[in-house]
């Protein structure tokens, strides 16, 4: 008997009990399939994220409809669906408008129990163990009983009818409604994917991680933005400078000091004692936003100009000490022109604009001054010991992956590198050369070993996540280049071109998607990529390859919301199918509350099952069926 078959025997130590565990296995096949919910670049916008995962990016009010509609006006579906969402809020601005204390009393029978016939319809898809684990355990029994029972059968129509009674008259009836909305929440979707960029830009990615760690099934695919934050913590100073001159960009360095207590101090007197004011490097701010010429903003700027010089420089010394990454495509600093204050880029000369070169050398413009590197040191060593960040990092690193397969679907957050012809691209490491699935495995064990071996210094594993950041063989960035250094100081448009990977062209083919996944070992027939990333403009299409590419950063990102015309993309995969969802820009919880809007939503069917899916068609199912092949064989071991 092997070690598994006696764990297993342990378990099961009679043969009706191998029985009973069959039946219920077998059972659990024919489920209908539980939907899976997938969101992309989120970037620190927790607001709008947090909406969509109420809403389940609007599954809750369609299945309100659903079941509803004819019995509720629209206006009551709505107040019903921001209730599910937000019922701590809602009730209390019940309570301020239902003023008469039989009204109100009437109000929350109804609620009551309509919340429970919502919970009976988003409750079938799963056990009845499974749905106890997700009920609240104050409320579990009387859940059960008004769950499992008939209201309209007359012999049971007066115990249903007393229990609503009093958890009204025991004045719980407020606890029991916030506990079921939030189951209903919970059920509505079974597994969350997260498909990169989590942090930058937005100002809340801390609040996204903890909504996240608490969330009950979610993995991660990494995206470039991420790494940087893992490169810091890990000990890279140019992951760390990457990172804090997004944040000054962003005018968002709140989170590195109010949030991760990371006391920015000797960087900013460092920075007001070096750099004025300069246009170039004035935050990035909100139409709306009150912030011209305030010492603030002067603080920002002065700080970015800083942290953008030590980035420069530092990216000089790491392709003296990696010249295997050959980063000959980097505008640096050594380029400059001194006396004259141009720069030779391919053989054009360029004017340098907005400049701020105090600090630089130019014998030896990649070397730090000494309260430069006594800065970037107190900064790292802050980064790798702040104890929020590191939490929060520990859950990102261990949750996340460069890629997964996921029920016949490949999700990913960039790109698999290639040539024109769809070739893969080879990255070639230690007399070895890694492409296609391949390439990602290699640098999920890179970046796990270089977050594991955490160290203050210039180490090759801290250079490596650097290099998924901007590398041109990285996964998660996908161009030839990153073009920092002329966005800030040149003003022709030719030096800040960034040319894509020939991956974001062959997407559109599929043929070539079929490659990518047969590479990694999925159906062509059947399966898509899903791809996060580049924000989808306004004149291109998310779908594409015949529905077999999908790309969802549809712009979660006010940054992008311009150029994207919505507020995000989301995607649902449930029995039935594949359905793209378009948001548009989310305003407040106070609004949707108080004037019951929700996100406006539309969606999209992506390919509809000819048969309802179920448990068994899941990568669930296939282990179930492995489970079930093992009992019956050692059932078969009972009879001899």
């Amino acid at each position: 008997m092997s070690y598994v078959e006696k764990l297993v025997r342990e378990k099961f130590p009679t043969e009706q009990a191998i029985i009973t565990e069959i039946t219920n296995l077998e059972a659990i096949l024919n489920l209908p399939k539980a939907t899976e919910h997938y969101v992309s670049d989120l970037h620190g916008e927790f607001n709008a994220f947090d909406h969509t995962l109420r809403n389940g990016s609007g599954n809750v009010k369609q299945k309100i409809t659903e079941n509803f509609a004819g019995r509720l006006t629209p206006k009551n579906i709505q107040d019903f669906a921001t209730l599910i969402y937000y019922p701590e809020d809602e009730l209390a601005f019940q309570k301020k408008e239902l003023t008469d204390q039989e009204f109100l009393e009437q109000w929350y029978l109804n609620t009551i129990s309509n919340l429970i016939e919502l919970l009976k319809v988003t409750a079938t898809k799963y056990t009845r163990s499974k749905v106890r684990k997700a009920l609240s355990p104050n409320f579990v029994y009387i859940t059960e009983e008004l769950l499992y029972n008939d209201q309209q059968e007359h012999d049971k129509r007066n115990y249903y009818n007393k229990i609503l009674r009093n958890l009204v008259e025991l004045k719980q009836s407020d606890y029991f409604i916030i506990a079921t909305c939030y189951t209903i929440q919970r059920l509505v979707v079974d597994h969350l994917h997260v498909i990169g960029d989590i942090y930058d830009r937005g100002p809340a990615p801390d609040k996204i991680m903890e909504k996240l760690i608490n969330y009950h099934s979610v993995d991660i695919q990494w995206g470039n933005h991420d790494v940087l934050w893992i490169g810091a913590v890990a000990g890279s100073a140019l992951c760390m400078m990457n990172l804090l001159r997004i944040c000054a960009r962003y005018n968002n360095l709140a989170i590195i000091e109010d949030v991760y207590g990371i006391n920015l101090r000797h960087l900013s007197m460092f920075a007001e004692k070096n750099y004025g004011d300069n246009e170039a490097f004035r935050p990035k701010t909100l139409e709306n936003e009150d912030f011209v010429m305030s010492d603030e903003r002067i603080q920002i700027t002065q700080i970015h100009q800083a942290v953008s010089i030590i980035q420069f420089k530092l990216e000089g010394q790491l392709k003296k000490r990696r010249p295997e990454f050959k980063l000959d495509d980097m505008i640096l600093l050594d380029q400059i022109q001194w006396p004259k204050k141009e720069i030779v880029i391919e053989g054009k000369t360029y004017s340098l604009e907005n400049t701020c070169f105090r600090t630089i050398n130019p014998d030896k413009p990649f070397e730090l001054t000494k309260e430069e590197d006594e800065v970037v040191q107190s900064l790292l060593n802050s980064f790798m010991n702040a104890t929020k960040l590191r939490k929060h990092l520990d859950f990102l690193v261990g949750k996340g992956s460069m890629y997964k397969t996921y029920n016949g679907n490949l999700l990913f957050h960039g790109c698999i590198p290639v040539e024109e012809d769809g070739t893969f691209q080879q990255f070639n490491y230690e007399n070895d050369s890694f492409s296609g699935k391949k390439l990602l495995d290699f640098w999920e064990l890179r970046l796990r070993k270089a977050y594991k071996k955490a160290n203050n210094g210039e180490n090759i594993e801290a250079d490596m996540i650097w290099y998924l950041w901007q590398g041109a063989l990285s996964p998660l960035f996908g161009k030839h280049s990153m073009t920092t250094f002329a966005r800030y100081f040149i003003s022709e448009d030719e030096p800040k071109k960034e040319c894509k990977n020939a991956y974001f062209k062959l997407r559109k083919e599929e043929w070539f998607c079929n490659q990518l996944l047969i590479e990694f070992g999925l159906d062509e027939k059947s399966g898509h990529v899903i791809n996060g990333h580049t924000p989808v403009k306004k004149e291109q299409e998310p779908i594409l390859a015949n529905k077999k590419m999908i790309v969802i950063d549809g712009g979660y990102s006010k940054a992008y919301q311009p150029i994207t015309g919505i507020g995000g993309y989301t995607l649902l995969y449930n029995s039935y199918g594949l359905q793209l969802v378009t948001h548009y820009p989310f305003t407040s919880k106070k609004d949707a509350v108080k004037h019951s809007r929700d996100i406006k939503s539309t969606r999209k069917i992506v390919n509809q099952e000819l048969e309802r899916q179920t448990v068994a068609d899941t990568d669930i199912g296939e282990e179930i069926k492995k489970s079930l092949q093992m009992l019956r064989e050692i059932l078969n071991k009972y009879d001899s």
